[in-house]
């Protein structure tokens, strides 16, 4: 498979409600690529506000989208190897968050094996990834980076990975005062029950980006522990 760019991410499955309620709240299904209806933002544009996201499909960033240096097959060979010695884990119920102006879905209680599971996505596959172009440097603003988060651009390719990693499901753009009171309550009520559900890390989602600025599609979905 060619692909210009893959990423490894945490997806809820196709069976769990959180995966409809909210591609249908981004307006793409991210598993098939289609678009769906999005519910209504009274005074608000709702496409535009969860463009963004949209784009990326639904979803909580591990390893951040990359370059493959050695192909698609060579970076989903590793990804399978490393999913082979991980074992499932519970997920804390998820609620929707202000995060720096940005409405996501975060979890509601610390959970390591989260960490720990983002952690090793992003240094198995690292090998696989092509350096990050300057210009793909400057989008990054490294002069309003942390120090921390500059090491991190520099050795990793993206500033919030490790000790800066947030384990968030983003559903809107950064919002204004006034955006951000209208989406907030309508996110939480459209989204109802579906994040505090019960659920099981169970696998490892691969998106890919077929070319520059195309939308990023689930490719396959690796099961932890083989």
């Amino acid at each position: 498979m060619k692909v210009h760019r893959l990423a490894l991410y945490w997806a809820p499955e196709p069976d769990d409600p959180l995966h409809a309620a909210g591609s249908a709240w981004l307006g793409r299904d991210a598993g098939t690529g289609a678009a769906l209806a999005q519910p209504a933002l009274p005074g608000h544009d709702i496409a535009e506000i969860t463009a963004d996201p949209r784009g990326y499909g639904l979803h909580a960033t591990l390893k951040p989208p990359f370059r493959p240096l050695h192909g698609y097959a060579a970076a989903r060979d590793a990804a399978a190897a490393l999913v082979a010695r991980l074992a499932p884990f519970d997920l804390p119920p998820l609620a929707v968050h202000d995060l720096d102006g940005f409405l996501a879905l975060r979890e509601t209680i610390p959970c390591p094996p989260l960490h720990r599971f983002a952690e090793a996505c992003v240094e198995a596959l690292d090998a696989h990834r092509a350096p990050p172009t300057e210009a793909e440097i400057a989008r990054r603003r490294p002069e309003r980076l942390t120090v921390a988060q500059r090491m991190n651009l520099e050795r990793w390719g993206y500033p919030y990975v490790f000790g800066e990693w947030r384990f968030h499901v983003t559903l809107t753009r950064r919002l204004t005062a006034e955006e951000k009171e209208a989406a907030l309550p309508a996110v939480t009520r459209f989204l109802g029950t579906a994040p505090s559900r019960p659920r099981r890390v169970a696998a490892l989602s691969i998106f890919v980006q077929p070319g520059p600025g195309e939308p990023f599609t689930i490719a396959e979905r690796l099961p932890l522990g083989g």
